[in-house]
């Protein structure tokens, strides 16, 4: 069964960073596309990052410029650096990974079966 756990969360200050991991078991890596979605409360998950099998990278527009996603194949770990951090950055940040999702809807809730139980990202002076 496929397995996600997100850790690297934590508080810290407007214009700080943080480094996200999602370590994966029980699929093949390399086959998986593989992304990070955040939901603060009472607001509607959003796609932040994404990798495709092919290495193919996607990010939402209010995060380009300053997170990076990455992943290391060979530790079946996914990553995610976070620079600049805004307060509006605030929220749950979640892993998730799935096969067969076409490039354009890597960062679609609804395309993912498999998700991590989440890593709280607080971002606060």
């Amino acid at each position: 069964e496929v397995q996600l756990a997100e850790s690297g969360g934590g508080l810290v200050q407007p214009g700080g960073s943080l480094r996200l991991s999602c370590t994966a078991s029980g699929f093949t890596f390399r086959n998986y596309a593989m992304s990070w979605f955040r939901q603060a409360p009472g607001n509607e998950r959003e796609g932040v990052a994404a990798i495709d099998s092919d290495g193919s990278i996607s990010y939402a527009d209010s995060v380009k410029g300053r997170f990076t996603i990455s992943q290391d194949n060979a530790k079946n770990t996914l990553y995610l650096q976070m620079n600049s951090l805004k307060p509006e950055d605030t929220a749950m940040y979640y892993c998730a990974a799935d096969v067969g999702i076409p490039f354009r809807w890597l960062l679609l809730q609804k395309e993912y079966d498999n998700w991590g139980q989440g890593t709280q990202v607080t971002v606060s002076s």
